[in-house]
């Protein structure tokens, strides 16, 4: 899929590797979009720059009332953000609604802003909150507003040495009120039908203010101007949140697609703002939000290790260079899989096959694997990742004959039906009692959310989990 992945560590570094190899040359942070991308020929790169190792570039600052994410930010720091949560609560809605944990603790907020799909659930939010992203490269830097930044489906204004750096947005002051609606064919691991955000700026019950955004439904994010002009200097009756629902539905022309019909997105658009507004008229646009959410960070703290010291490692397609890792505690060095995704790389050269590719985009879980003990998606990773990192298979979790509470209760209790989907399920549960030892059901449902049993036997996997967090 790739010829070259170079690793630095300094973004110096990067922005020079960018300009030496142009077109060419793709930056991967998360890697939950592009390796897809690559497989299925959307995008084309030769060379990869893996900036995941440089220092700094994952954290989220508020400044003068104005939030800061870096390109490392991830879906589920931000979820696990109590700034964003208070003050820009659409963004930290719309990352929960992303994939499944093994997805948000890979993929980056950056990153899902560069993909441009107009079903992509982060730009929608970050419309209405009138965000910009900076971008970099060695001729200099620029700011660019979101409507200036897309240019269509899948295009955006960056050029091909360039490197998003920074994504800054306003937070919302203690007047304004917000809500995000996705609308999807399933609860979890799909792709938004309709999206929508409603931001209202409030003066006792007057609205000042409003910002509209719908995604998935034009070649890119829309605002609905008609409709926010309409809700300026009024208060949310019934009457009020009807009419702008009805003149919701002109916002858009959206098109004919798999996950469903024009004319049932048109009436989506209608339901999606009602809903927004009656949740923020009501009060309850963050009562379903969980307080403690099941991220799968293990006894991590959410953050992938960096490497302090610059320099830049390389790694070609079949070329001598080795990848050191360390797999269930013991040193590997392997040769031969730096073209390789991390699941191919660890079933097979280094000869564990418990983790299982059941789909090889992400969507089943089955390769679940703990990467610095954090739990991603092995299919979705690539091999040089794993280079200086520390990953657990479900290999791993036993000690000679001694299972792990996860796995004994798995087999006491019914768990295991076919075995296909039992790896992933397990190191999904063990990451998840790892962080919180006392798990509700609702944890545990949202912990396995990344992970599809076909034989429909979640009922015991769910008894399974909580059992093992007893007997713990």
């Amino acid at each position: 899929m790739w010829q070259t992945y170079f690793t630095p560590t300094t973004l110096d570094d990067t922005l020079r590797l960018l300009a030496q190899h142009g077109k060419n040359a793709r930056i991967i942070a998360g890697g939950t979009d592009l390796i897809i991308e690559l497989e299925r020929k959307i995008r084309s790169a030769q060379v990869l720059i893996d900036i995941s190792h440089i220092p700094g570039l994952d954290q989220i600052r508020l400044e003068k009332d104005v939030f800061h994410l870096g390109p490392l930010v991830t879906h589920n720091q931000v979820v696990a953000s109590k700034d964003i949560v208070e003050r820009a609560y659409p963004l930290a809605r719309a990352c929960w609604e992303v994939g499944a944990p093994q997805i948000r603790n890979r993929g980056t907020i950056a990153g899902n802003l560069i993909t441009a799909s107009p079903a992509n659930d982060t730009i929608v939010p970050l419309w209405a909150l009138g965000a910009s992203v900076t971008l970099r490269s060695v001729r200099g830097e620029r700011t660019l507003p979101f409507y200036e930044f897309y240019k269509g489906v899948r295009k955006t204004a960056m050029d091909d040495d360039e490197m998003l750096i920074d994504i800054s947005f306003p937070a919302m002051n203690e007047d304004a009120h917000g809500a995000f609606i996705k609308l999807a064919l399933r609860r979890a691991q799909a792709i938004s039908v309709v999206s929508t955000t409603v931001i209202l700026e409030m003066h006792r019950d007057a609205i000042v203010k409003a910002r509209i955004t719908y995604g998935a439904v034009a070649p890119t994010i829309v605002r609905a101007p008609d409709v926010e002009k309409y809700l300026v200097g009024k208060s949310l009756t019934e009457e009020v949140i009807a009419l702008a629902g009805e003149l919701a539905t002109h916002a858009a022309r959206p098109i004919d697609d798999v996950r469903g019909p024009a004319d049932y997105r048109v009436e989506m658009l209608r339901v999606t703002t009602l809903r927004a507004l009656r949740q923020i008229c009501d009060g309850r646009e963050r009562a379903d939000y969980p307080g403690h959410p099941a991220l799968l960070w293990g006894k991590s703290n959410g953050h992938f290790p960096t490497w302090p010291e610059p320099q830049v490692l390389v790694h070609s397609e079949g070329g001598h260079e080795s990848i050191e890792t360390t797999v269930n505690g013991k040193r590997y060095s392997i040769r031969g899989a730096n073209d390789k995704t991390l699941l191919r790389m660890l079933r097979e050269d280094v000869g564990l096959i418990g983790t299982k590719e059941g789909c090889g985009e992400g969507e089943c879980g089955a390769c679940t694997v703990f990467l610095d003990g954090l739990s991603v998606m092995a299919c979705m990773v690539a091999a040089p990742r794993a280079h200086g990192a520390n990953i657990t298979t479900i290999e791993g979790l036993s000690h000679g004959d001694a299972l792990h509470p996860v796995q004994d209760a798995f087999v006491q209790h019914n768990a295991v039906q076919c075995g296909y989907c039992t790896p992933g399920f397990v190191m999904a549960g063990a990451s998840l009692l790892d962080e919180n030892p006392q798990p509700t059901n609702y944890q545990v449902q949202q912990a396995i959310s990344g992970n599809l049993c076909r034989c429909t036997g979640y009922y015991n996997i769910v008894a399974a989990i909580h059992a093992a967090a007893e007997k713990q």
